[in-house]
């Protein structure tokens, strides 16, 4: 596995809701490589819970539109936005049993729309939750313009 630097940390304005690692009220995520996959290790906590003890299904999407994002960003060296994202809930997620494991990986490409299968797993193993998400691309130009795409070089150390 190897870890994905987050190049846009001390950005100015920059205060994503699932990857800031400054966003004292957001998800903090962090990712890691692992062939095809882009995957997440996450520990949910009391303020993210929907009934009591389970974590809030808007809040394991937006895990999982998160990662998609990164695998735009890092398999497809460019970004843009989701455009659609189907989910399945398989079972609830307890937020005291320990982290939580995403993987995701880019599964089609057509044109400008690319497709991403993304898993969530409990600290046992169990899938919970997958998604597919649709997400449309940018050239990269624009990735740079538009979204302050650093580039693929950014995400790894030298």
């Amino acid at each position: 596995m190897k870890k994905i630097l987050n190049p846009y940390q001390g950005m100015p304005g920059y205060n994503c809701f699932g990857c800031s690692p400054d966003n004292e009220v957001g998800l903090q995520m962090e990712f890691y490589e692992e062939d095809d996959f882009i995957c997440c290790e996450w520990m949910p906590a009391d303020p993210f819970q929907g009934y009591k003890g389970v974590l809030h299904g808007g809040i394991q999407q937006t895990l999982m539109d998160e990662i998609a994002s990164w695998v735009v960003q890092l398999k497809l060296k460019t970004a843009g936005v989701t455009s659609r994202m189907e989910t399945r809930f398989i079972r609830p997620v307890s937020i005291d049993s320990g982290p939580l494991h995403l993987k995701a990986r880019l599964s089609s490409i057509n044109k400008k729309f690319a497709g991403i299968d993304v898993e969530l797993y409990n600290n046992s193993q169990v899938l919970c939750a997958k998604a597919f998400v649709t997400y449309f691309t940018v050239d990269e130009e624009d990735a740079r313009e538009k979204f302050f795409y650093p580039g693929p070089e950014s995400f790894f150390k030298r």
